[in-house]
């Protein structure tokens, strides 16, 4: 009975340590609003909080940079949180905007969030580590989550956000931007360094010419993360002349995100984020070379939602009956990528070639076992480690022209020691390879190669 009681005495002490060790306070942390949820910032990094609604605009600066703002004779930029992380923004009905003035190393910047809630202290052992669940941002930039009060926060790590790592600083400009963990300092303000030439088609233009065509390659870098360069550089000088015919003036330069977006308006590939339509499938079935193997195994890369694996999937069933197919398909949006394996559909809205793959069930229209059963979804990060068999067809439609120099030299540096001799390749309608090394063998829209 003794030994029940000291042990008892012993549990109660533990807890009791517990207890005050939750309650002991050694980290505050202004907390805020953004897209709807709860998000949170170290207070030692937070100068102040302020109102403003009225900024000085910035030519040419990244989409997220709502201009500079004039704090007490210290101009400092304006940072929109909400688009620097792609979420959705409350509307202002007096237009003044609710700011964190933050103090990063020996530089201030105001940040615009939703709604500024409080100041809460908390034990830094109840601070969990980030998860991608937790948020609709990034995790690189989340420095941990904690719950108080029954609401959870997600901690921003401004300090990650705003600077760059010292491997980066020793980078090229452009390069820097594309592996730093967020948007350097300097890069506030336009432009990036270049990192391709003028291209091919834009070989004839006037010299005065050339420098407008550098710049937008420069701020398509910085605007959207398009590296131009061998794989998409045609279609870049053809794009440009294209833009001169209706743009002139200062109107000829991308100024945001939005004239980045109508510059490259016609450089996604056919049906991309839908089912390949027919006409699309029947071009890419006439592709596509008859096989030494009945084992036909396929890496299909930013697959999304997987309309386009299921398309992909349904060809190389009708075009090879007798084949044993195997798709790995990847994507880095683990939202879009969890909800593939189990989609339904109505009949009408599934393109014909697919139909003769569908079974009915209670929900709708679904793809038949054997297709699902070709198919691996898997949530993975193609710059990362890709341990995957040899391969027939290696699918990766406008995915290489969105990554930075060095990433794409060691995406193809996967594509050739993967890919079967007489492989195929398949990217974006506007992307291709060099013809020293890889033959054309497309149709169409349709952007395929096998090696030389």
């Amino acid at each position: 009975m003794a030994a029940v009681i000291r042990d008892l005495a012993e549990v109660n002490a533990e807890l009791q340590e517990q207890k005050e060790r939750a309650d002991t306070v050694d980290f505050k942390m202004i907390t805020f609003s953004l897209g709807g949820k709860d998000y949170a910032v170290d207070i030692m990094n937070v100068k102040e909080i302020a109102k403003a609604d009225k900024f000085t605009y910035v030519p040419n600066a990244a989409s997220f940079v709502r201009g500079v703002y004039n704090l007490r004779g210290d101009i400092i930029p304006i940072i929109d949180l909400r688009i620097f992380f792609h979420l959705p923004a409350d509307k202002k009905q007096d237009g003044m905007e609710n700011m964190l003035i933050l103090r990063i190393e020996d530089r201030v910047y105001g940040t615009i969030v939703d709604k500024i809630h409080r100041v809460l202290g908390i034990n830094s052992e109840q601070i969990q580590p980030p998860h991608p669940i937790f948020g609709d941002i990034n995790v690189k930039y989340i420095s941990g989550v904690v719950e108080k009060q029954g609401d959870l926060f997600i901690i921003l790590d401004v300090i990650r956000i705003f600077t760059q790592s010292e491997e980066d600083k020793a980078k090229p400009r452009g390069q820097a931007i594309q592996a730093s963990a967020g948007p350097a300092p300097d890069d506030f303000y336009p432009v990036p360094a270049a990192t391709a030439g003028i291209g091919p088609a834009a070989a004839s233009a006037p010299a005065y010419q050339e420098s407008d065509l550098q710049f937008i390659k420069e701020s398509l870098l910085a605007l959207k993360r398009f590296t131009t360069g061998p794989f998409n550089d045609v279609w870049v000088g053809k794009r440009f002349l294209e833009w001169t015919t209706t743009h002139g003036g200062s109107d000829i330069q991308l100024k945001n995100a939005a004239d980045a977006d109508e510059f490259l308006r016609t450089f996604p590939s056919p049906c991309t984020g839908t089912f390949w339509s027919d006409d699309y499938a029947a071009t890419f079935k006439a592709v596509l070379p008859d096989m030494p193997s009945n084992s036909i195994q396929v890496w299909n890369l930013g697959c999304g939602k997987g309309y386009e694996t299921y398309s992909l999937a349904c060809i190389l069933k009708s075009r090879y009956p007798n084949g044993h197919v195997k798709i790995w398909a990847n994507d880095s949006d683990i939202m879009a990528i969890s909800s593939a394996p189990n989609m339904s559909f109505d009949l009408e809205d599934v393109p014909e070639y697919c139909r003769e793959f569908m079974t009915k069930g209670k929900t709708g229209y679904s793809f038949s076992q054997a297709i699902r059963d070709s198919i691996l979804f898997e949530y993975h990060d193609v710059l990362n480690e890709n341990p995957l068999p040899e391969l027939d067809i290696i699918l990766g439609r406008d995915l290489v022209s969105f990554l930075a120099e060095q990433q794409q030299g060691k995406i193809m540096a996967d594509f050739s020691e993967k890919l079967k001799t007489r492989g195929l390749i398949v990217l974006g309608a506007n992307e291709e390879l060099p013809e020293n090394e890889w033959i054309p063998v497309g149709k169409g829209s349709v952007s395929a190669f096998m090696r030389a």
